[in-house]
């Protein structure tokens, strides 16, 4: 009777480990996120935070990195045509949708994102990677290339800020090194009155030209208002740049940019192009 007893309560050892066993095993690879995320979209953590992104396709990784005041949205129109050809993912930096963030913390700046981007390509395991930034997506591309070349296969910038200090020295030059501040510190103004509307407006005018606003649509425009807590965030301090470290890349570069960019995109391209031949397409 003793033996059987003993046998027993084994059995139900063994039992409640395979439980166990079985209960890891059919954990999900990415955890589940600390706010809602929409349908399609995954999370996964990286330097203690849950990010966000979208992933669809296959072959060559391409990883698009969103600018101010945006996320992993802003790519629809791309998104879908890049991953005919492409295993994309559209991620949400830290802080931005689809968390509300209030802007108080401080791990909120292009360091700490270029930190997040890092660890999200080795715990995807994506290797080497096409990175593809846009303005201040764009800042956080161009420091991944810088402090590790060796993820890089392609980098792609569009309209990118973060190349300030490559601008000869002028007047004309510095004031337009000037303008992502003075840009970010009318928007906390017209934010501080009560009035986002004026606040989305002034800032979207100011870079894509009088009525860009007005052409966005209500979900577009709501892109913006989910991500105003960035801006109480972000200083507007841009890690620098210098010759010498563009001069080090040894992956091919695309610079991007549009007849409606602001001057001060192709002045800085220009700049960089100076440092190293680069593809430029307009």
């Amino acid at each position: 009777m003793r033996d059987d007893a003993r046998g027993q309560n084994a059995l139900r050892r063994l039992i409640r480990l395979m439980s166990f066993v079985l209960c890891a095993l059919t954990l999900p690879l990415h955890a589940a996120s600390k706010w809602p995320l929409p349908d399609g979209v995954k999370s996964i953590e990286v330097n203690g935070y849950d990010m966000a992104f979208q992933e669809s396709g296959s072959g060559a990784p391409l990883v698009l990195v969103h600018g101010a005041l945006n996320d992993y949205r802003v790519w629809y129109a791309q998104f879908s045509e890049f991953a005919k050809k492409y295993h994309v993912i559209a991620v949400s930096l830290r802080h931005y949708y689809p968390e509300k963030w209030d802007g108080h913390g401080d791990d909120f700046s292009i360091e700490q994102h270029v930190s997040d981007i890092v660890a999200l390509i080795s715990k995807l395991s994506l290797g080497q990677v096409n990175l593809l930034g846009h303005s201040r997506g764009g800042a956080v591309a161009l420091n991944v290339a810088k402090e590790h070349p060796e993820l890089i296969k392609t980098l792609i910038l569009a309209d990118p800020s973060g190349m300030e200090t490559l601008l000869p020295e002028s007047p004309e030059n510095q004031k337009m090194a000037a303008e992502t501040k003075g840009l970010v510190d009318t928007l906390k103004a017209n934010l501080a009155s009560g009035d986002p509307e004026k606040a989305g407006r002034e800032f979207t005018d100011t870079l894509g030209g009088p009525g860009t606003w007005a052409k966005r649509k209500p979900e577009q425009r709501q892109w913006f208002f989910d991500n105003v807590g960035t801006v109480i965030g972000d200083t507007g301090q841009r890690p620098p740049t210098t010759c010498e470290q563009v001069g080090k890349f040894a992956f091919p570069i695309l610079l991007l940019n549009g007849e409606r960019s602001p001057k001060k995109y192709g002045v800085m391209m220009a700049a960089m192009r100076g440092c190293k031949d680069i593809a430029a397409q307009s």
